[in-house]
């Protein structure tokens, strides 16, 4: 039962990824970032001198920016990981072996993609020391930081396949990389910049007596800024609701937006990943 699920091309990436000096290295950058950013909001709030009050709005403020700052780093590291998951292999000559061995398409593209999601779940473990010191001051419950914890790991899974999807259909790493970095650009940022023109015309047609607005809601639903922060404050979610029209929960419509995003970019990669071959298995 056990052998069904063995996958050879996912046990060799996670030695290969976790004996790295270099996937070390990123982690403690990682953690870095984090911890100045913690240790800088403390000092800051009580003043440079550990005397003065941590009040719980306080606390809650360095969550909700905690957040936002760890979804960017997951955004800015996962390409890095997943880019060259495919194209590597080529560059290196090594994918034609790879191709010849036993494993289906879909076992080394999986592979590869869980062998990067599993560094990255590592990383959010190694971080949740530091997100619990919100809990000594209050202000934060234990089911935020775990609806959190979960769309991280979406977000992680949807932008590695976008990543893998690139890196199996361009023959470089760099193009493959640039490509994933213009993906996450666009969900980030983009989006954002299509929210605030829909809103704004959105609200012009307010004035002629419009109605709702899917598309307003729909460019906030898909962005994950807006995302963390619907979690954190149930206040802005209702926000959304009011101004766009639009009743549905922002988390409902990432979840099936994200899904799909991950499914239509693993089922390309498996496809084209044979493409020159007579058979795709």
């Amino acid at each position: 039962m056990m052998g069904r699920f063995y996958n050879p091309v996912l046990v060799k990436e996670l030695k290969l990824r976790f004996r790295s000096f270099k996937s070390f290295s990123g982690l403690m950058f990682y953690l870095a970032v984090i911890c100045v950013f913690v240790v800088g909001f403390l000092l800051l709030t009580t003043g440079f001198t550990g005397k003065g009050f941590f009040r719980p709005e306080m606390s809650f403020m360095m969550f909700t920016i905690l957040t936002i700052l760890q979804m960017a780093l997951v955004l800015f590291i996962t390409p890095s990981l997943t880019a060259g998951a495919i194209s590597s292999e080529r560059e290196k000559q090594t994918l034609n072996i790879l191709l010849t061995t036993t494993q289906s398409s879909t076992q080394i593209i999986v592979g590869k993609l869980l062998s990067s999601v599993a560094f990255l779940v590592l990383m959010l473990i190694a971080g949740l020391p530091l997100y619990s010191l919100v809990f000594l001051f209050g202000g934060v419950s234990p089911l935020q930081l775990a609806s959190i914890v979960f769309f991280y790991l979406v977000t992680v899974v949807a932008i590695g396949s976008v990543g893998v999807m690139f890196s199996t259909i361009t023959k470089k790493t760099i193009v493959a990389m640039i490509a994933t970095y213009g993906s996450i650009i666009f969900l980030g940022g983009i989006t954002a910049f299509f929210f605030f023109l829909t809103t704004a015309f959105h609200q012009m047609g307010n004035a002629a007596g419009a109605g709702s607005s899917f598309m307003t809601y729909f460019w906030a639903a898909i962005n994950p800024g807006a995302l963390m922060l619907t979690l954190v404050s149930s206040d802005m979610g209702d926000a959304l609701a009011m101004l766009s029209g639009v009743e549905l929960p922002v988390w409902l419509t990432y979840l099936i937006v994200y899904i799909a995003i991950t499914v239509l970019c693993l089922t390309i990669a498996i496809k084209k990943l044979r493409a020159n071959m007579k058979s795709n298995r």
